[in-house]
């Protein structure tokens, strides 16, 4: 895989569009240093981005939570978003908005900081590996938890969130498995490090838990309409990992993961039953239907 820092063509930058190579962030942004940063994650399809507005809208919640305003209208984000998938020729990627304050403070208190805006597109193809998507992925459950909701913003994609994350992912890699299940700050079950978690009971109905401590996912609220349209039941609830026996099928849903399904989590085994195979048909026949002309 070619490292990011080495690719080529073009990235919005502040309004500009400037040579890949060229973008440059200074070592001591107050962003790199005490996660002053948003960003969201979008997909291309056929080359148009799925769901922008909505993307689009989080990035710029995602900042007023961190206390800063993205010096551009959410208009502008989108026009520039379309731009740079136009100019890098992108058909089927991912688009990268990141939002982050600058250098002119290196402190706690960083108010005075210019705030920068960057878009980076590329063509991309599954989060994971096409395989281990019809047999289905394993789960860990990690050690870490989802902080307390009066503890952190919970409700953003902001990058001190993922943190724990990475810790966590790297930690079930290292077990052999391919993510992990964190579970939130009582002891119920939160979602995977990077996507929402379903599961399926033996009476067709889906469960999720409620998203109270961690992101509403946008592809987890399209896989809720898409059920619900089909007439599956979803239950939003709290759900404990003692429950996870209970359970016949599993998948996580997220804009990079789409609708993956889950063979296992620990020593608890699901099928990737048809249920699931037509929720992801669905989904993917969404993402891809072309715009009315």
């Amino acid at each position: 895989m070619i490292p990011y820092d080495k690719r080529s063509g073009k990235i919005w930058y502040n309004d500009e569009f400037v040579d890949w190579n060229d973008v440059k962030v200074h070592v001591l942004s107050h962003g790199l240093h005490y996660a002053s940063c948003v960003f969201e994650g979008e997909r291309v399809y056929d080359g148009s981005i799925f769901k922008l507005e909505e993307h689009t809208s989080r990035f710029f919640h995602s900042a007023r939570r961190m206390g800063f305003e993205i010096p551009f209208t959410e208009e502008q984000i989108n026009i520039a978003s379309n731009k740079i998938i136009s100019k890098q020729k992108v058909q089927n990627g991912y688009v990268r908005p990141v939002a982050w304050r600058g250098s002119e403070m290196m402190a706690i208190s960083a108010q005075q900081t210019k705030i920068h805006v960057a878009i980076a597109t590329w063509e991309w193809g599954s989060y994971f590996d096409p395989k281990l998507k019809v047999e289905g992925i394993r789960l860990n459950i990690s050690n870490w938890r989802r902080p307390a909701p009066n503890t952190i913003p919970w409700d953003t994609k902001a990058s001190g969130l993922y943190m724990i994350c990475t810790l966590s992912k790297h930690e079930a890699e290292k077990q052999g498995y391919t993510d992990s299940l964190m579970l939130d700050h009582e002891g119920n079950i939160a979602e995977a490090t990077g996507a929402n978690v379903f599961f399926k009971d033996k009476n067709g109905e889906l469960h999720t838990p409620i998203p109270d401590s961690f992101l509403d996912g946008i592809t987890r609220r399209t896989v809720i309409e898409i059920a619900k349209s089909k007439n599956i039941k979803v239950n939003e609830r709290k759900i404990n990992p003692s429950e996870l026996s209970d359970f016949v099928g599993c998948f996580l849903t997220g804009t990079a993961a789409e609708v993956t399904p889950v063979s296992c989590i620990a020593e608890h085994q699901f099928k990737v039953c048809e249920t699931i195979i037509d929720l992801n048909d669905n989904y993917q026949t969404l993402v891809r239907k072309k715009k009315a002309a």
